[in-house]
Protein backbone atom coordinates (compact mmCIF):
# COMPACT_ATOMS: atom_id res chain seq x y z
CA UNK A 1 0.00 0.00 0.00
CA UNK A 2 1.54 3.30 -1.24
CA UNK A 3 1.13 6.09 1.90
CA UNK A 4 -0.38 8.89 0.82
CA UNK A 5 1.36 11.33 2.98
CA UNK A 6 4.77 9.97 0.83
CA UNK A 7 3.26 10.48 -2.43
CA UNK A 8 2.67 14.23 -0.96
CA UNK A 9 5.79 14.69 0.16
CA UNK A 10 7.14 13.11 -3.31
CA UNK A 11 5.10 15.33 -4.99
CA UNK A 12 6.55 18.27 -3.46
CA UNK A 13 10.11 16.94 -4.34
CA UNK A 14 9.35 16.17 -7.95
CA UNK A 15 7.53 19.67 -8.27
CA UNK A 16 10.63 21.75 -6.92
CA UNK A 17 13.68 19.46 -7.69
CA UNK A 18 15.07 19.49 -4.37
CA UNK A 19 14.87 18.35 -1.01
CA UNK A 20 15.84 21.14 0.67
CA UNK A 21 13.25 23.52 -1.13
CA UNK A 22 10.86 20.68 -0.77
CA UNK A 23 11.24 20.88 2.85
CA UNK A 24 11.18 24.34 2.98
CA UNK A 25 7.70 24.45 1.74
CA UNK A 26 6.42 21.85 3.74
CA UNK A 27 7.95 22.61 6.66
CA UNK A 28 9.96 19.57 7.15
CA UNK A 29 13.49 19.44 7.52
CA UNK A 30 15.30 18.01 4.80
CA UNK A 31 16.21 14.90 6.59
CA UNK A 32 12.74 13.79 7.17
CA UNK A 33 11.71 14.88 3.23
CA UNK A 34 15.23 12.19 2.20
CA UNK A 35 13.40 9.20 4.82
CA UNK A 36 10.07 9.68 3.14
CA UNK A 37 11.52 9.70 -0.46
CA UNK A 38 14.20 6.30 0.54
CA UNK A 39 10.90 4.90 1.78
CA UNK A 40 8.48 5.47 -1.04
CA UNK A 41 11.28 4.19 -3.71
CA UNK A 42 11.89 1.14 -1.51
CA UNK A 43 8.34 0.35 -1.04
CA UNK A 44 7.62 0.80 -5.06
CA UNK A 45 10.77 -0.88 -5.96
CA UNK A 46 12.08 1.99 -8.63
CA UNK A 47 14.32 4.59 -8.42
CA UNK A 48 12.41 7.63 -8.86
CA UNK A 49 15.25 10.20 -8.89
CA UNK A 50 18.53 10.97 -10.18
CA UNK A 51 21.00 13.74 -9.93
CA UNK A 52 20.78 16.98 -12.16
CA UNK A 53 24.02 18.96 -11.14
CA UNK A 54 22.94 20.09 -7.48
CA UNK A 55 19.34 19.04 -7.45
CA UNK A 56 17.26 16.26 -8.34
CA UNK A 57 15.55 15.32 -11.38
CA UNK A 58 12.65 12.76 -11.41
CA UNK A 59 13.18 9.62 -13.31
CA UNK A 60 11.11 8.13 -16.53
CA UNK A 61 9.36 5.93 -13.81
CA UNK A 62 9.17 8.69 -11.10
CA UNK A 63 7.31 10.93 -14.21
CA UNK A 64 4.66 8.17 -14.33
CA UNK A 65 4.12 7.92 -10.62
CA UNK A 66 3.93 11.66 -10.43
CA UNK A 67 1.18 11.50 -12.82
CA UNK A 68 -0.33 9.20 -10.89
CA UNK A 69 -0.17 10.59 -7.57
CA UNK A 70 -1.70 13.87 -8.99
CA UNK A 71 -4.87 12.06 -9.65
CA UNK A 72 -4.96 10.15 -6.13
CA UNK A 73 -4.39 13.77 -4.78
CA UNK A 74 -7.06 15.38 -6.48
CA UNK A 75 -9.59 12.60 -5.45
CA UNK A 76 -8.69 12.56 -1.93
CA UNK A 77 -8.66 16.54 -2.17
CA UNK A 78 -12.24 15.73 -3.48
CA UNK A 79 -13.13 13.48 -0.53
CA UNK A 80 -11.78 15.35 2.10
CA UNK A 81 -14.39 18.45 0.75
CA UNK A 82 -16.91 16.02 0.45
CA UNK A 83 -16.43 14.97 4.28
CA UNK A 84 -16.16 18.91 5.54
CA UNK A 85 -19.44 19.08 3.78
CA UNK A 86 -21.12 16.08 4.93
CA UNK A 87 -19.61 17.13 8.58
CA UNK A 88 -21.33 20.62 7.93
CA UNK A 89 -24.71 19.79 6.35
CA UNK A 90 -23.93 20.94 3.01
CA UNK A 91 -24.67 17.83 1.29
CA UNK A 92 -26.27 14.46 1.64
CA UNK A 93 -29.48 13.55 2.24
CA UNK A 94 -31.96 13.73 5.07
CA UNK A 95 -35.14 11.61 4.94
CA UNK A 96 -38.63 13.13 6.52
CA UNK A 97 -41.82 11.95 6.83
CA UNK A 98 -45.13 13.49 7.64
CA UNK A 99 -48.94 13.38 8.22
CA UNK A 100 -51.15 14.70 5.93
CA UNK A 101 -52.65 17.54 7.66
CA UNK A 102 -48.78 18.25 8.60
CA UNK A 103 -48.02 18.27 5.19
CA UNK A 104 -50.32 21.12 4.13
CA UNK A 105 -49.90 23.16 7.56
CA UNK A 106 -45.92 22.70 8.27
CA UNK A 107 -44.14 21.28 5.39
CA UNK A 108 -43.94 24.11 3.11
CA UNK A 109 -42.18 26.43 5.50
CA UNK A 110 -39.65 23.09 6.91
CA UNK A 111 -38.49 22.79 3.14
CA UNK A 112 -38.23 26.14 2.37
CA UNK A 113 -35.59 26.40 5.05
CA UNK A 114 -34.22 23.40 3.99
CA UNK A 115 -33.26 23.95 0.78
CA UNK A 116 -32.17 27.70 0.76
CA UNK A 117 -30.05 26.98 4.04
CA UNK A 118 -28.65 23.27 2.28
CA UNK A 119 -29.22 23.67 -1.38
CA UNK A 120 -27.26 20.14 -2.19
CA UNK A 121 -28.92 18.14 0.46
CA UNK A 122 -31.18 15.72 -1.03
CA UNK A 123 -34.75 15.47 0.73
CA UNK A 124 -36.90 12.33 0.58
CA UNK A 125 -40.21 13.56 1.82
CA UNK A 126 -42.72 10.12 2.44
CA UNK A 127 -46.12 10.77 3.16
CA UNK A 128 -46.82 8.66 6.24
CA UNK A 129 -49.65 8.87 8.69
CA UNK A 130 -47.85 6.63 11.53
CA UNK A 131 -44.94 5.55 13.05
CA UNK A 132 -43.73 2.34 11.00
CA UNK A 133 -43.17 -0.40 13.37
CA UNK A 134 -40.20 -1.70 10.55
CA UNK A 135 -37.12 -0.69 11.05
CA UNK A 136 -36.48 -0.44 7.28
CA UNK A 137 -39.41 2.30 6.66
CA UNK A 138 -38.35 4.82 9.69
CA UNK A 139 -37.34 7.96 8.64
CA UNK A 140 -34.66 10.15 9.97
CA UNK A 141 -37.20 12.54 11.01
CA UNK A 142 -40.74 11.80 10.93
CA UNK A 143 -43.28 14.22 12.22
CA UNK A 144 -46.09 12.07 13.96
CA UNK A 145 -48.89 12.00 15.81
CA UNK A 146 -49.13 10.06 19.29
CA UNK A 147 -50.22 9.52 22.89
CA UNK A 148 -48.74 12.03 24.97
CA UNK A 149 -47.09 8.96 26.64
CA UNK A 150 -45.37 7.63 23.41
CA UNK A 151 -41.71 6.07 24.09
CA UNK A 152 -39.50 6.72 21.44
CA UNK A 153 -37.67 3.41 19.19
CA UNK A 154 -34.03 2.65 20.64
CA UNK A 155 -31.77 5.19 18.56
CA UNK A 156 -34.43 7.65 17.90
CA UNK A 157 -35.59 10.45 20.24
CA UNK A 158 -39.03 12.00 20.27
CA UNK A 159 -39.57 15.36 21.14
CA UNK A 160 -43.22 17.34 21.72
CA UNK A 161 -43.98 20.32 19.72
CA UNK A 162 -47.13 20.80 20.79
CA UNK A 163 -50.59 19.45 21.56
CA UNK A 164 -53.24 19.63 19.26
CA UNK A 165 -56.80 19.96 20.30
CA UNK A 166 -59.94 18.78 18.28
CA UNK A 167 -62.59 21.44 16.83
CA UNK A 168 -65.91 21.66 15.81
CA UNK A 169 -66.15 22.81 11.77
CA UNK A 170 -69.67 23.89 11.25
CA UNK A 171 -71.82 25.78 7.85
CA UNK A 172 -71.63 29.45 9.24
CA UNK A 173 -75.15 29.44 8.92
CA UNK A 174 -75.61 26.80 11.53
CA UNK A 175 -76.80 27.32 15.43
CA UNK A 176 -73.89 27.03 17.07
CA UNK A 177 -71.55 28.81 14.50
CA UNK A 178 -71.03 31.80 16.79
CA UNK A 179 -70.48 30.35 19.53
CA UNK A 180 -67.10 30.72 21.44
CA UNK A 181 -66.89 27.38 22.60
CA UNK A 182 -69.25 24.18 22.29
CA UNK A 183 -69.79 21.27 24.60
CA UNK A 184 -68.81 17.96 22.88
CA UNK A 185 -72.31 16.75 23.92
CA UNK A 186 -74.16 19.00 22.51
CA UNK A 187 -73.25 17.51 19.01
CA UNK A 188 -74.65 14.21 19.89
CA UNK A 189 -77.50 14.95 17.70
CA UNK A 190 -75.82 16.48 14.27
CA UNK A 191 -75.34 14.71 11.46
CA UNK A 192 -71.46 13.88 11.16
CA UNK A 193 -68.91 13.70 8.68
CA UNK A 194 -66.59 11.10 9.34
CA UNK A 195 -63.15 12.11 8.25
CA UNK A 196 -60.41 9.30 8.88
CA UNK A 197 -61.07 6.36 6.51
CA UNK A 198 -57.48 4.89 8.01
CA UNK A 199 -59.31 4.68 11.57
CA UNK A 200 -56.47 4.79 12.89
CA UNK A 201 -55.52 6.87 16.47
CA UNK A 202 -56.65 10.07 15.89
CA UNK A 203 -60.12 8.62 15.30
CA UNK A 204 -60.09 6.32 17.95
CA UNK A 205 -59.05 9.16 20.08
CA UNK A 206 -62.37 10.93 19.45
CA UNK A 207 -64.11 8.19 19.82
CA UNK A 208 -62.54 7.89 23.01
CA UNK A 209 -63.85 11.69 24.32
CA UNK A 210 -67.08 11.36 22.91
CA UNK A 211 -67.60 7.78 24.65
CA UNK A 212 -66.37 10.02 28.44
CA UNK A 213 -69.12 12.61 27.11
CA UNK A 214 -71.75 10.33 26.55
CA UNK A 215 -72.23 9.54 22.89
CA UNK A 216 -71.01 8.13 19.79
CA UNK A 217 -70.88 10.08 16.79
CA UNK A 218 -73.84 9.20 14.22
CA UNK A 219 -71.59 9.35 11.43
CA UNK A 220 -73.80 10.00 8.30
CA UNK A 221 -71.54 10.64 5.46
CA UNK A 222 -67.85 8.76 5.59
CA UNK A 223 -65.07 11.01 3.59
CA UNK A 224 -61.08 9.92 3.10
CA UNK A 225 -59.73 13.16 4.59
CA UNK A 226 -60.23 16.16 6.01
CA UNK A 227 -60.40 18.61 2.88
CA UNK A 228 -63.18 16.56 1.75
CA UNK A 229 -65.16 16.45 5.23
CA UNK A 230 -64.55 20.23 4.53
CA UNK A 231 -65.71 20.31 1.79
CA UNK A 232 -69.07 18.52 2.65
CA UNK A 233 -69.98 20.87 6.12
CA UNK A 234 -69.18 23.85 3.77
CA UNK A 235 -71.85 22.03 1.45
CA UNK A 236 -74.32 22.08 4.35
CA UNK A 237 -74.47 18.29 4.66
CA UNK A 238 -72.93 17.94 8.56
CA UNK A 239 -70.65 18.66 11.08
CA UNK A 240 -67.38 17.23 11.45
CA UNK A 241 -64.68 17.50 14.42
CA UNK A 242 -61.15 16.95 13.43
CA UNK A 243 -57.76 18.31 15.23
CA UNK A 244 -57.19 22.15 14.87
CA UNK A 245 -54.16 21.66 12.47
CA UNK A 246 -56.55 20.05 10.04
CA UNK A 247 -58.11 23.19 9.64
CA UNK A 248 -55.31 25.57 8.07
CA UNK A 249 -57.03 25.27 4.83
CA UNK A 250 -61.14 26.49 5.58
CA UNK A 251 -63.28 26.35 2.44
CA UNK A 252 -65.72 29.55 2.51
CA UNK A 253 -68.75 29.48 4.43
CA UNK A 254 -67.49 27.20 7.35
CA UNK A 255 -66.62 28.17 10.90
CA UNK A 256 -64.23 26.72 13.46
CA UNK A 257 -65.26 26.48 17.04
CA UNK A 258 -63.43 24.88 19.98
CA UNK A 259 -64.73 21.96 22.23
CA UNK A 260 -64.81 21.67 25.86
CA UNK A 261 -65.85 18.99 28.37
CA UNK A 262 -63.69 17.20 27.37
CA UNK A 263 -61.36 18.56 25.03
CA UNK A 264 -59.83 15.91 22.87
CA UNK A 265 -56.52 16.54 22.28
CA UNK A 266 -52.97 14.63 20.11
CA UNK A 267 -49.74 15.22 20.79
CA UNK A 268 -47.79 15.79 17.77
CA UNK A 269 -44.11 15.05 18.11
CA UNK A 270 -41.06 15.37 16.32
CA UNK A 271 -39.08 11.73 16.03
CA UNK A 272 -35.24 12.15 15.15
CA UNK A 273 -33.31 9.29 14.55
CA UNK A 274 -30.24 10.02 17.00
CA UNK A 275 -27.45 8.63 14.00
CA UNK A 276 -28.62 12.24 12.28
CA UNK A 277 -29.58 14.68 15.12
CA UNK A 278 -26.57 16.47 15.38
CA UNK A 279 -26.05 17.33 11.57
CA UNK A 280 -27.07 21.00 10.61
CA UNK A 281 -29.99 20.02 8.40
CA UNK A 282 -31.47 17.77 11.16
CA UNK A 283 -31.16 20.49 13.72
CA UNK A 284 -32.94 23.27 11.46
CA UNK A 285 -35.82 21.23 10.83
CA UNK A 286 -36.35 20.52 14.20
CA UNK A 287 -36.21 24.29 14.93
CA UNK A 288 -38.12 25.52 12.54
CA UNK A 289 -41.04 22.40 13.32
CA UNK A 290 -40.44 24.33 17.33
CA UNK A 291 -40.64 27.48 15.47
CA UNK A 292 -43.98 26.56 14.10
CA UNK A 293 -45.28 25.17 16.68
CA UNK A 294 -44.80 27.89 19.28
CA UNK A 295 -46.73 30.42 16.95
CA UNK A 296 -43.93 31.97 15.23
CA UNK A 297 -45.02 33.38 12.25
CA UNK A 298 -41.59 34.63 10.68
CA UNK A 299 -42.47 32.85 7.38
CA UNK A 300 -44.85 33.95 4.72
CA UNK A 301 -47.72 31.71 3.20
CA UNK A 302 -50.94 29.71 4.55
CA UNK A 303 -48.62 27.51 6.41
CA UNK A 304 -48.55 30.33 9.18
CA UNK A 305 -51.63 30.04 10.20
CA UNK A 306 -52.40 26.61 11.15
CA UNK A 307 -53.25 27.52 14.78
CA UNK A 308 -56.03 30.46 14.05
CA UNK A 309 -59.63 29.18 14.95
CA UNK A 310 -62.65 31.58 13.69
CA UNK A 311 -63.54 32.67 10.36
CA UNK A 312 -61.59 32.01 7.67
CA UNK A 313 -59.06 34.39 5.98
CA UNK A 314 -60.54 35.96 3.04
Amino acid sequence: MLDVHRLRVFRSVVASQSVQAAAANLGYTPSAVSQHITALQRETGLVLFERAGRGLRATAAGLVLAEQADGILNRLGEAEVVVADLRAGRTGSLSLSYFASAGGAWLPRVVRRLTGEFPRVRLDLALREWLPDDPAERSDLQIAVERPDYEAWPGFTAHHLLDDPYVAVLPENHPLAARDEIELAELSSERWVDNDFARGWCRRNLLEACTAAGFRPPFHVEAHDYPTALAFVAAGIGITVLPQLGTTHLPAGTRVVPLVRPVPVRSILAVVRDAVAHTPPALAALEEMRAIASGNTSGEGPDNHAFTVGRPRR
